[in-house]
C-alpha cells in the first residue's frame, strides 16, 4: 500500500503525520511553496500578527493530541475572558448576546414574542425527517423567525460565511435534527446531553495558528513543497499515477493504491475529469464565496466602544456593508502594539459578494467608515490592510449532496476525499477526519 495525498493544507499535513506514525507508505504533494492552506498567519508591518484564516481554535480532543504529538503544548495560547461575549447588531447598535437558553428567556435583547417561541419549542412534536431542510427554515419552524433573523443569519454569515436559507441543517447541524427526534425538543436533547462543545478552550498558539502547518511539514519524510499534480491516470493493475509539475518540469510518479484529495472540490474536480467525470461535475458545483479579512488599528482612546467582548456580527436584516468583525486586540492582546485596538472585519460570503468583489482600497474606506459609526472612533486609522480568498469556506447547500455522494463512489474507486468539503469546514473538524481516514488505512480498509 502507498497513498498519494494531493494538497498540503491542514487535511492532506494531519493524514501524512498519522499515516507516517503507522509505518504507511505515503507521498505528500503541494503546489505551493508553503504548507498549511488556509491556515495563514501574517506577520504584518507596524508589529501586528494576524491570522488570514482562522483567527481561533477549538481545542478539540483530537486537535489537543495532535499539538502533544507535535511538542507544541507549551506554545498555546487561551483566548482572554472577556472572548466569551458575543455582540449582534440591531437596531443600530450593538447589544450581548444571551449565551445559552436560559439568558435567552432572561435578557432583553428577543422580545417577549421570541421568548414565547421559545418556551413553545419544548412542546413542539418532532417532524418527519427532510434532507432538503435549510437551516432558516428548521430554525424557524422550532424557533420563530426572530431568532433566524438576530441569531442564525449572522452567526452563520460570521462563521460559515453562508446564507442560512441555502445551507442544509443536515449538512451544516446534523446533531440538531438528531436531537429533535431523539427528544422531541432541540432544547430538551441540548439540556439532557450538555453542551461540551460549548465548553471547549478558544486557542491559538503563540506564534500564530500557521505554526501547526510548519511543524507538520518540517516532521514530514515525503513532503514535497512546490509539486504540483497536473493529471492522474490509472495503469493496466489499477494503480494510480501523478503527472507532476514541480522545479525540475513535469514528471511522472507511478504505482500508488490510494489517492487523497485533500484539495478544494474547485481542484479536484479538473483532476478526475478523465477518469471520473460524474465525480468532477459534481465537485465542481460546490461553491465558495469570495471574502475579504480587512485589518484596522486605532489609537484605543479613538474608540469609543469598549470592545468587551470577542466581537460583533451583523445580520442581513441590518443592511450593514460587512458581515461583522473580531475584536482581536481584545482576545489576544498581545498581537497589537501597546495602546492601539484591532478589527478583523469580514467582507463577503454568499450574502455579501459584491462587497467582497470590490477593489481593495473601496473595502478599506467602507469598513473604517461603518467601524466609525458604529464604535464612535475619531481620526483616521494608525494601519490598514486586507488578505482576499477568491473562493473561501465551501457552501454546505445542495451542491454539496452531489459532491458527498460522489466522494463516497470515488471511495469504491480507492480515492479518498479528505478536504473540508468533505470533513466540516473547521480546523478540529479536518483534524478529525483526516486522523480517522488514516486509520481506517492502517488498518487495510
Amino acid at each position: 500500500m502507498k497513498i498519494a495525498i494531493i494538497g498540503g493544507g491542514i487535511s492532506g499535513l494531519t493524514l501524512s503525520w498519522y499515516l507516517q506514525k503507522a509505518g504507511v507508505a505515503y507521498d505528500l504533494f503541494e503546489a505551493d511553496t508553503h504548507p498549511g492552506g488556509n491556515l495563514r498567519t501574517w506577520a504584518a508591518p507596524g508589529g501586528y500578527l494576524l491570522e488570514t484564516g482562522p483567527n481561533s481554535l477549538q481545542l478539540s480532543p483530537e486537535l489537543e493530541e495532535l499539538l502533544a504529538d507535535l511538542n507544541l503544548t507549551s506554545q498555546i495560547e487561551d483566548a482572554a475572558a472577556v472572548s466569551q461575549l458575543r455582540y449582534v447588531l440591531r437596531d443600530g447598535r450593538y447589544q450581548a448576546l444571551p449565551g445559552s437558553p436560559p439568558a435567552l428567556l432572561t435578557s432583553g435583547f428577543f422580545s417577549l414574542k421570541a421568548k414565547w417561541q421559545l418556551l413553545k419549542e419544548f412542546r413542539q412534536p418532532a417532524a418527519p425527517i427532510d434532507e432538503t431542510e435549510t437551516v432558516a427554515h428548521f430554525f424557524r419552524r422550532r424557533f420563530g423567525p426572530e431568532i433566524v433573523d438576530y441569531a442564525v443569519n449572522p452567526f452563520m454569515a460570521g462563521i460559515y460565511a453562508g446564507d442560512p436559507e441555502k445551507l442544509l441543517i443536515n449538512k451544516t447541524f446534523r446533531q440538531l435534527p438528531a436531537l429533535e427526534q431523539a427528544h422531541g425538543s432541540v432544547l430538551r436533547g441540548l439540556m439532557k446531553g450538555g453542551s461540551s462543545a460549548g465548553r471547549r478552550r478558544i486557542i491559538t498558539l503563540k506564534n500564530g495558528v500557521q505554526t501547526i502547518a510548519d511543524t507538520l511539514a518540517a516532521k514530514l519524510a515525503n513532503y514535497q513543497p512546490g509539486t504540483a499534480v497536473s493529471a492522474i491516470s490509472r495503469a493496466a493493475d489499477g494503480s494510480y499515477q501523478l503527472e507532476l509539475k514541480g522545479a525540475r518540469g513535469l514528471e511522472a510518479a507511478p504505482g500508488y493504491s490510494h489517492l487523497a484529495l485533500a484539495l478544494p472540490a474547485y481542484a479536484a474536480a479538473p483532476l478526475l475529469e478523465l477518469l471520473f467525470p460524474a465525480a468532477a461535475t459534481a465537485l465542481a458545483a460546490v461553491h465558495y464565496p469570495p471574502m475579504s479579512a480587512v485589518y484596522s488599528a486605532y489609537d484605543r482612546a479613538a474608540v469609543a466602544h469598549p470592545l468587551n467582548g470577542f466581537g460583533a456580527l451583523h445580520p442581513k436584516a441590518e443592511n450593514a456593508y460587512a458581515a461583522g468583525s473580531v475584536w482581536t486586540s481584545s482576545i489576544y492582546p498581545q498581537r497589537v502594539p501597546a495602546g492601539q485596538v484591532l478589527f478583523t472585519t469580514f467582507v463577503g460570503g454568499t450574502q455579501y459578494e459584491d462587497a467582497a468583489r470590490q477593489p481593495e482600497a473601496a473595502q478599506l474606506a467602507a469598513v473604517h467608515a461603518e467601524l466609525t459609526k458604529f464604535y464612535g472612533i475619531t481620526g483616521a486609522p494608525r494601519w490598514q490592510g486586507r488578505y482576499y480568498w477568491p473562493r473561501s469556506i465551501p457552501q454546505f447547500d445542495q451542491a454539496i449532496v452531489g459532491a458527498h455522494a460522489a466522494a463516497e463512489t470515488l471511495a469504491a474507486e480507492r480515492v479518498l476525499a479528505v478536504a473540508n468539503w468533505r470533513a466540516g469546514v473547521s480546523v478540529p473538524d479536518c483534524i478529525r477526519y483526516a486522523r480517522n481516514t488514516a486509520d481506517l488505512l492502517a488498518a487495510g480498509r
